[in-house]
Formats: C-alpha cells, structure tokens, sequence
C-alpha cells in the first residue's frame, strides 16, 4: 500500500484546509486508514481514523467537532477536512493505513505511512 498526502500550508487561526491523501497498491488489504500529526517536541497523535466501511469513523477529542476524515473509493483518496484551526494544529500530518485489523485512535495500530504535509496555523 503506498500512500501520497498533500494539502498543507499556511493559514491563519479560524481558517479551514483540506488535506488529501492518494492510495494505491493493495488497497483491499486496507482495514482501517487514519491521520497522524506530530508536533515538534510531541508524540504523533492519531487526530482522525475511519474504518473500511466507510461509515465508521473516530476523532480525537481536540479536533472533535472541527475535522472530518472522509473517503472517495472511486477516487481512491482519503481527505481530512479541517475547520476553525488553532495555532495548536500546527504539525506534521501524515496519512497511514492499517492491514492488522486494527481500527481505532492507536498510532501502533498502522502499518503504512505516506510521507507528511506540513500544516502551519499562524495567530
């Protein structure tokens, strides 16, 4: 499974961006896809996680309300639709995929990474 994620750049607080990520490979080994952000000087953050169903999805609690992970199958392309933006969102966002069975806010839990788009939230 390879992943490609884009998206990022610079916006200020209040500001919205949508960030892509194209899938290709073996997509049908895919049971779960998430994104993943790292902070500098923090640990990496599962911020969203969808299940292969398409319908099933979880966030965590300090996006909850302000991002949307969705999938386009046809287009093989997950995106993460974020809203109202904080400084604190400022990281590097990568997209991943899972082929363990695992679905759900654990980073152990993705076996594939693409490489990361960086999201910088100016004040």
């Amino acid at each position: 499974v390879q992943l490609q994620a884009s998206g990022g750049g610079l916006v200020q607080t209040g500001g919205s961006l949508r960030l892509s990520c194209a899938v290709s490979g073996r997509t049908s080994r895919t049971y779960a896809m998430a994104w993943i952000r790292q902070a500098p000087g923090k640990p990496r953050e599962v911020v969203a996680a969808i299940f292969r169903n398409d319908v099933s999805t979880s966030y965590a609690d300090s996006v909850k309300g302000r991002f949307a992970i969705s999938r386009d199958n046809a287009k093989n392309t997950m995106y993460l639709e974020m809203n109202s933006l904080k400084p604190e969102d400022t990281a590097v966002y990568y997209c991943a995929a899972g082929t363990g069975g695992f679905y759900g806010l654990s980073v152990s839990g993705y076996n594939y990474w693409g490489q990361g788009t960086q999201v910088t939230v100016s004040s």
